[in-house]
């Protein structure tokens, strides 16, 4: 279940899905902060896109799609400088609703996308419920 509430990461040119690992190394403080209270809560990081033009406002809160995907600090290392190198799988995608603004690092009120299966997926969910039917029975 996705929390209401997840703490954002808003890169360039990097997007996270679900059941996908993506390797970061954390740098600076207000990510660093953010990384540290994931760690100490349930680990949990959206990922969002950052918007073209987004260079004019980088220390701010520079604008992002709305739409991101959470991920699960799998794995990490807190290195000496206090920077962090993490391993995040992706979870589930969310549209961002708001944000709360009173931290170093921006905190998204999100709600989780459903995802409709597409007909070749219902084909082989049909298909292999067919065959473990013929298993079981």
């Amino acid at each position: 279940m996705l929390p209401s509430s997840i703490p954002l990461f808003p890169l360039p040119n990097v997007v996270l899905f679900p059941n996908v690992f993506l390797p970061l190394h954390i740098f600076e403080l207000r990510f660093c902060e953010m990384v540290t209270d994931a760690l100490q809560s349930d680990r949990i990081i959206g990922m969002a896109l950052l918007r073209p033009g987004w260079e004019q406002d980088y220390e701010g809160r520079p604008p992002v799609y709305s739409v991101g995907c959470a991920g699960l600090i799998t794995n990490f290392e807190h290195l000496e400088n206090g920077r962090y190198n993490i391993v995040l799988r992706g979870l589930h995608k969310f549209r961002i609703l708001n944000e709360d603004n009173r931290r170093s690092y921006r905190l998204a009120h999100v709600d989780g996308i459903i995802e409709p299966f597409d007909d070749s997926i219902r084909q082989a969910i049909r298909r292999d419920r067919a065959h473990l039917e013929t298993l079981v029975t």
